[in-house]
């Protein structure tokens, strides 16, 4: 099994990176998932056709972080039927994560398709990169952060304005929640039991999915 990789903090030495770590704690941890965002397409049990980036290339590489913070499941998405992951990144906890490297407008294009927007145009990451989090708005996932950097690289990922105590948990569907732990194996820094245990003790997951649940989400 492959290890996590160190995260180095504080601001990256470039500000103005032409690449970066595009750092998903949900289903985009797993790049069949990943590819609808890049390269256009409806991921396997979803409802929603997503354009694609203007660069349509793979990640250039993939590996498995963890960030410090929580992950939990809140509101209600249309394309799954359940709960949508967040992150929190001031709730004391540990969050298993994989950060892709893209292209700055390709991160910038999967956030606008996040927020079920049209991609296109690039985003100004001055912001983030000095002071760590910005609001591009008050949308669900129009909050900017930087986990800060691996290879001298920004980690970025994007989440909610609110914090976890601030909305109702929602437990997510089954088909969202296979992409999600699937992404974590994938990665290979967490075998089966871990990813089963780590899925099913997050707010929104517990008390709704036992870790045997999500274990037979990962069985073929």
């Amino acid at each position: 099994m492959s290890s996590t990789r160190a995260i180095e903090p504080g601001p990256p030495a470039d500000p103005a990176p032409r690449r970066v770590w595009y750092t998903s704690y949900g289903s985009n941890m797993f790049l069949h998932r990943l590819a609808c965002y890049l390269a256009g397409g409806r991921p396997a049990s979803g409802t929603r056709v997503y354009p694609g980036c203007r660069d349509r290339t793979p990640p250039a590489a993939s590996v498995p972080v963890e960030l410090a913070g929580v992950m939990y499941f809140a509101t209600r998405s249309p394309v799954w039927g359940g709960g949508r992951a967040f992150y929190d990144p001031d709730a004391a906890g540990r969050v298993l994560a994989r950060a892709h490297l893209v292209s700055a407008s390709q991160f910038a294009d999967i956030a606008a398709q996040e927020m079920y927007r049209e991609p296109g145009a690039d985003l100004d990451l001055t912001e983030v990169l000095t002071r760590g989090r910005t609001a591009l708005g008050d949308g669900r996932y129009e909050t900017l952060v930087c986990a800060g950097h691996l290879d001298g690289l920004p980690l970025l990922t994007f989440t909610a304005p609110w914090r976890m105590g601030d909305v109702r948990s929602t437990a997510p569907s089954a088909p969202y929640l296979r992409h999600l732990a699937s992404g974590l194996l994938e990665a290979g820094a967490w075998d089966a039991d871990a990813v089963a245990a780590y899925v099913a003790s997050r707010p929104g997951a517990h008390p709704h999915w036992s870790e045997q649940a999500v274990r037979e989400l990962l069985t073929p």
